[in-house]
């Protein structure tokens, strides 16, 4: 839904968060006396109209005004103003039942039969099932490309080419793109460029200054921030905008205000949380990467990290999410490692207050480029609990392997 922020507002992103999508005729009827701090909760389905000239007044293309339930209330429009004013550049917000409807649904409305598409090898692993399965049947050719190409990818491009999309660091391996050279080359070419900004957020990497034209959070990771609720959205520029619209209402994509008040809840707290998730994970790679059980830390927070260069330059943060190899460890191995730990719950997912741990295995899903680590490879997504027991908890995990604790 398309805000009405101010092109030319200055308020730093921390105020954005608190203040975000909450006009006065979202947070009140100032015949009771005033507002309230956040947007009720507006279900509905039906909407009723004073006559027939008001709803056609109201007519098929409106998107903030009361329409229709699926069309969404004052508590959706109030997240989807809030997300767009944290992007600048951006003219609105669309959202969606999860992050991976919101990357089909974005697919789905810029590609056509024929057209070709440019993903990174990186991608989460969903968005490579849409490109392989659905797009596939629809006509859309998708070629993989490795995530370090850079400039490079001027090579890659053909005449079909219509969408280049990124994921920055990836999910798995959390190698870091060199978006500013990947739009600009994008924009001389006429490509448009879509991002997976997850693992960042705006606060930490704002896409659309970086050139992007439509980027993509699930909104499930840290915007809710406790692991209770689903949702996904795209956030794109003017000329884009009403593309995504459009195909949107055309999918039927409808999301729960009850959600959306879940989301805002976590929305106002993203910035505090996320500095405790970059600061604990920081703490917990460190630790790790002085265990001779380790082979590698993937964080490029880390200066020894191959992506770091790129991090330093384009994000002002990093999240709770990396990835470490157990050296000479098999999938046995890593199994009796994982199985020990008791504060890491095992689950997928991640970014919510809870700390989490999975097993990976990227050699299985990449084509454009080869993974030719040995060892096996975990994903920790650092929660909010006191590094120093997380720590403990790790120490748990070398044990069993029999090694040094």
């Amino acid at each position: 839904m398309a805000g009405p922020a101010d092109k030319d507002d200055r308020r730093r992103p921390a105020t954005k968060l608190v203040q975000g999508g909450r006009r006065p005729e979202w947070t009140g009827d100032p015949r009771l006396g005033g507002g309230i701090v956040n947007p009720p909760v507006w279900r509905a389905s039906t909407i009723l109209y004073d006559s027939i000239a008001d709803l056609k007044a109201r007519g098929h293309a409106t998107h903030d005004k009361l329409y229709y339930g699926r069309r969404g209330t004052p508590t959706v429009w109030a997240l989807a103003d809030a997300l767009t004013e944290l992007e600048p550049g951006a003219e609105g917000t669309l959202l969606y039942p999860s992050g991976v409807a919101a990357i089909s649904a974005g697919l789905l409305a810029l590609l056509a039969p024929g057209d070709h598409l440019l993903m990174v090898d990186s991608a989460y692993e969903p968005t490579r099932s849409f490109c392989d399965g659905m797009l596939a049947r629809f006509g859309v050719r998708t070629s993989y490309y490795d995530p370090c190409v850079g400039a490079r990818i001027a090579d890659l491009i053909e005449p079909e080419t219509r969408l280049i999309f990124l994921e920055s660091p990836g999910s798995l391996t959390f190698e870091v793109q060199d978006v500013p050279a990947i739009t600009r080359i994008a924009r001389e070419r006429g490509v448009v460029t879509m991002l997976d900004n997850t693992w960042a957020t705006p606060l930490l990497f704002p896409a659309i200054a970086h050139g992007i034209d439509v980027t993509m959070m699930s909104l499930t990771k840290y915007v809710g921030g406790h692991s209770d609720a689903m949702m996904g959205s795209l956030t794109a520029t003017r000329s884009l905008w009403p593309r995504l619209r459009q195909a949107t209402y055309q999918l039927g994509h409808s999301v729960s205000p009850d959600d959306c008040a879940l989301m805002l809840r976590g929305l106002r707290t993203l910035d505090v949380r996320l500095e405790r998730h970059g600061a604990n994970a920081l703490a917990v790679a460190r630790w790790l990467a002085a265990r001779p059980e380790v082979g590698r830390i993937l964080y490029p927070a880390l200066a020894d990290d191959p992506g770091h260069a790129l991090w330093t330059r384009d994000f002002s943060g990093a999240s709770g999410l990396f990835g470490f190899t157990l050296k000479g460890a098999d999938d046995a191995a890593r199994a009796r490692f994982i199985d020990a730990l008791t504060l890491f719950g095992i689950g997928f997912s991640w970014g919510g207050f809870e700390s989490l741990v999975v097993p990976s295995d990227p050699r299985t899903i990449r084509t454009a480029t080869d993974w030719t680590d040995p060892d096996a490879l975990l994903r920790l997504s650092i929660g909010l609990e006191d590094p120093a027991d997380l720590i403990a908890d790790l120490e748990r995990g070398f044990a069993a392997l029999g090694g040094a604790s």
